[in-house]
């Protein structure tokens, strides 16, 4: 078992998991923090209202659930709980817009909406301010992170590059006539 440093975090796997980051967008605001890198991404819990009040992921790990801090304030009226049908289903798109929602204030996550390879969650929060959007083609979300503090300030990722399967892989050749 091979063992990754990451950030200060220590993470273990059967094989070394590596990653780039994409982003963050939003503000500057609160404090930074980093999930650091995990195998996928489980579930996805967001409360809002006139903007991302908090976020709060689901990772697996090994094939074990692991929770992530909650990144954000305590406000918001509404929750949107996304559960991917993890390993079958994963993010394949992110978008959002974030701007100040106060004049003069530092600019915050103001929507979220995710895709997956079978389905679209949202958008959750109001489609205000800057747009930004994420589309992944051959990875996959192994990590958030961001910046919060009342709110979700920033947010940005972790991709890993999708492993295709054996099988899969010996398929593609037959289907290529490649011997």
């Amino acid at each position: 078992m091979e063992l990754l440093q990451e950030n200060g975090k220590e993470q273990s796997g059967a094989r070394k998991k590596s990653s780039i980051i994409v982003g963050p967008w939003g503000g500057n605001g609160g404090s930074s923090w980093d999930d650091g890198i995990y195998h996928g991404v489980r579930e996805i819990t967001i409360v809002y209202d006139q903007c991302i009040d908090s976020i709060n992921f689901v990772y697996d790990k090994n094939g074990k659930p692991i929770t992530a801090e909650n990144h954000g304030g305590v406000g918001g009226s509404r929750t949107a709980e996304i559960k991917l049908q993890y390993p079958e289903e994963y993010l394949t798109s992110v978008n959002g817009h974030y701007c100040p929602i106060v004049y003069g204030g530092s600019p915050v996550i103001r929507s979220l909406a995710f895709s997956s390879n079978k389905r679209t969650f949202g958008p959750f929060g109001v489609e205000e301010g800057t747009p930004f959007t994420l589309s992944m083609d051959g990875a996959s979300i192994v990590g958030f992170k961001g910046r919060s503090g009342w709110y979700l300030d920033a947010i940005g990722f972790r991709l890993s590059r999708m492993e295709k399967k054996p099988i899969e892989e010996a398929g593609d050749r037959a289907l290529c006539g490649a011997s």
